[in-house]
C-alpha cells in the first residue's frame, strides 16, 4: 500500500512527538510512505527512523497513491482537493488543528485510525463538490471547493452588492460583506458562523448563506445541488475577494461568476467507529449542559 502524508508548516513544536507517532506506525505496518514536499521541508532533522520518498508532482499523487493522510486541521485537508482532483484516492485527516469536522481523528486514536486504514477497516463517504467559473479563470485548474466558495469585501473597503441568478432566473440582490455558497459539507464551516443551517452530507444540497447582510430580512436559502448559480458584484471600493475553499484570489474589476455541482466527489474515509452524528456531537458539544459541573 502507498500512502501519502501531508501537512502544513507547524508554529507548534510540541506536535512534533504526534507526527513521529504517526510515522512509526506506518513505519510499522510496512507501507510505502511518500511525503508532500512542502511537509518534507518541514520535518528535515525533526523526525528519526524513517523512510520515505518526497513527492514534487501532484501528477504522481493521482497517478500513483492508494491512501492521502493529511496532518492538521480541516484547512489542511481542504488542500488536498486541488492534488487529487477527481483521481478518487479516499483521503483521511488527523486532527492538529482546532475543531476538525473533516479531519476528526483525535492524536490519541492515531495508532487505531492508521490500523483500520491499512487493514482498510473504513467505508467511503462520497462528499460533493462546488465548482466556480468565471471568464478570467480566476483559480485556472484548481476552481474546485468542498467546503465553500465566497465572495467578501475588503476588511477598509464599503458593503458590496452581489446579485445573484439561479438558473439564469434573478433570485434576489445581497446587500453586506458578501455571500457564502456552500455544499453540505461546508454548511458546518463558515457558513454555520454566519447562521446558516446544518446540512447533513447525504443531502447533497447548496447553502447560499448572507454575511452581515445589509437588508435584514434576507435568510440563508437552501437549494437543490442541480442548481446552477451566477453572481454579479458591485463594489464602490477598487477590490474585493474572491475565495475557493483556502485559495483567494483580489478581484480588481467588474467580474461574472458561474457556480454549479462538480462532476466528481472527494472520497473521505470514515472510520467504523465514528459517524457524522458524533461528529456533530462532540464538536459541537450538543449534549453538555453546564449544570453538570
Amino acid at each position: 500500500m502507498k500512502i501519502a502524508v501531508y501537512g502544513r508548516h507547524f508554529n507548534d513544536p510540541a506536535v512534533i512527538p504526534s507526527i513521529q507517532h504517526v510515522f512509526d506506525n506506518l513505519v510499522q505496518h510496512q507501507v510505502e510512505i511518500f511525503v508532500h514536499q512542502q511537509l518534507h521541508d518541514y520535518l528535515s532533522g525533526k523526525i528519526t527512523g524513517v523512510d520515505y520518498q518526497v513527492i514534487k508532482d501532484a501528477g504522481f499523487i493521482r497517478e500513483s497513491i492508494d491512501i492521502f493522510l493529511t496532518l492538521g486541521g480541516d484547512g489542511t485537508l481542504l488542500d488536498t482537493v486541488a492534488m487529487i482532483r477527481d483521481s478518487g484516492i479516499p483521503v483521511i485527516g488527523i486532527n492538529f488543528g482546532r475543531l476538525g469536522f473533516l479531519a476528526s481523528v483525535n492524536k490519541s486514536d492515531i495508532a487505531a485510525a492508521i490500523y483500520a486504514v491499512v487493514n482498510k477497516d473504513f467505508t467511503l463517504d462520497k462528499r460533493e463538490l462546488l465548482r466556480i467559473d468565471s471568464e478570467a479563470k480566476v483559480f485556472g485548474r484548481d476552481n474546485y471547493a468542498l467546503n465553500d466558495i465566497t465572495i467578501h469585501k475588503r476588511d477598509d473597503s464599503a458593503m458590496i452588492t452581489t446579485h445573484a441568478f439561479l438558473n439564469d432566473e434573478f433570485l434576489n440582490s445581497y446587500w453586506g460583506d458578501g455571500i457564502i455558497i456552500s455544499t453540505s459539507t461546508g454548511s458546518t464551516a463558515y457558513s454555520l458562523s454566519c447562521g446558516g443551517p446544518i446540512i447533513f452530507p447525504q443531502c447533497n444540497n447548496i447553502v447560499v448563506t448572507p454575511i452581515s447582510p445589509h437588508n435584514l430580512n434576507v435568510r440563508p436559502i437552501v437549494l437543490p445541488d442541480s442548481s446552477t448559480l451566477t453572481f454579479d458584484v458591485e463594489c464602490r471600493s477598487a477590490n474585493y475577494l474572491v475565495s475557493c475553499d483556502s485559495r483567494t484570489a483580489i478581484i480588481d474589476k467588474t467580474m461574472k461568476f458561474h457556480i454549479r455541482k462538480a462532476d466528481f466527489r472527494l472520497n473521505l474515509i470514515r472510520l467504523n467507529n465514528e459517524s457524522y452524528l458524533s461528529t456533530l456531537r462532540n464538536k459541537l458539544l450538543w449534549g453538555l449542559d453546564a449544570r453538570n459541573y
